[in-house]
């Protein structure tokens, strides 16, 4: 994957690490997905539409990036699934530890795995919200359980997990499932406060793992596996702006864009959902870059009692 400067073409001042409240971990990663691969291309194809956005969103009144957006090296170069998960789970701990809002982009799902992992070893009883077409809950898929297909099975385990859109599953999934947790496509079109019930049973802190087949084929046709029936683009946009204004959400990534050279719309929309759910974080703060102590006076509250666990020089 050929390195960028700076995420969106942002002026270098707002992506210093020293600085950035976000932190971006691009992940091209596609090792276990069997029909429609490709994600690997996906970060590479989403950070170059991002360089043709307008900086300024005008649902929000923001300029975001001045919040301060780091682009990390990308994970890559490794073949092996665990390896991968385990690199993801090591980067983006290292980063919250540093207090940073830490986003990724990949690559296929099971990079989710480490990322997860890691916020949940940094943040006291978390939700994992789930957009995805698929259930992901299989304990081990193809002979290993760091497969796309399993994604989500570790934090149905260790976590308050919520799933939303969910509309492809195998029969076997079901022992993993909490039906009250599960938000299906087809109940969620009859149901008009399906929003309401899904925040009901989130704790205060929310990481968000976003699977673009989430999305309807006519919109994000770019995916491994574009299943229809899926969401549209300002009925996500509603339920995403509730979850920030609601919940405290720590972090986020989005997965499985297939980029296909012949149509750039998709890789534009993945670039603009993470510019929107950025704007819809920090939408209450400052136009500008905040000082270390004041961006260390937020986060550090929320953290699980690090200076037990780490030496001050881990940091």
């Amino acid at each position: 994957m050929r390195s960028k400067v700076t995420f969106a073409g942002i002026p270098p001042e707002f992506g210093q690490l020293e600085t950035a409240q976000v932190v971006l971990i691009p992940v091209p990663f596609d090792g276990t997905t069997t029909w429609g691969k490709g994600s690997d291309k996906g970060p590479e194809a989403f950070l170059e539409a991002a360089e043709n956005m307008e900086l300024y969103d005008i649902e929000t009144d923001t300029e975001v990036y001045k919040q301060g957006i780091y682009l990390a090296p990308a994970i890559d170069g490794a073949t092996d699934p665990e390896t991968v998960v385990n690199q993801v789970h090591e980067i983006s701990k290292d980063y919250i530890k540093r207090n940073h809002f830490v986003t990724l982009v990949g690559g296929e799902h099971s990079i989710s795995i480490g990322a997860i992992r890691a916020f949940n070893e940094c943040f006291e009883n978390i939700t994992i919200l789930q957009v995805d077409a698929h259930a992901d809950l299989r304990k081990s898929y193809m002979g290993s359980p760091y497969n796309h297909a399993c994604a989500m099975h570790e934090a149905s385990q260790t976590t308050n997990l919520i799933q939303v859109g969910i509309r492809s599953m195998d029969a076997l999934e079901k022992t993993f499932m909490d039906s009250e947790k599960t938000f299906f496509a087809h109940e969620m079109a009859e149901d008009e406060y399906w929003v309401d019930k899904v925040l009901d049973l989130m704790t205060d802190q929310v990481y968000i793992t976003f699977d673009l087949d989430a999305l309807d084929p006519s919109i994000m046709p770019s995916t491994g596996t574009p299943e229809p029936g899926g969401l549209f683009w300002y009925e996500t946009l509603e339920f995403l702006q509730k979850v920030f204004e609601e919940k405290d959400v720590v972090g986020f990534d989005l997965v499985e864009l297939c980029p296909n050279p012949q149509d750039k719309s998709p890789n534009f929309l993945a670039a603009k959902l993470y510019y929107k759910m950025l704007s819809y974080k920090y939408r209450d703060r400052g136009s500008g870059l905040e000082t270390e102590d004041e961006s260390i006076g937020t986060g550090q509250d929320r953290l699980k009692n690090f200076t037990a666990k780490f030496e001050e020089d881990d940091y």
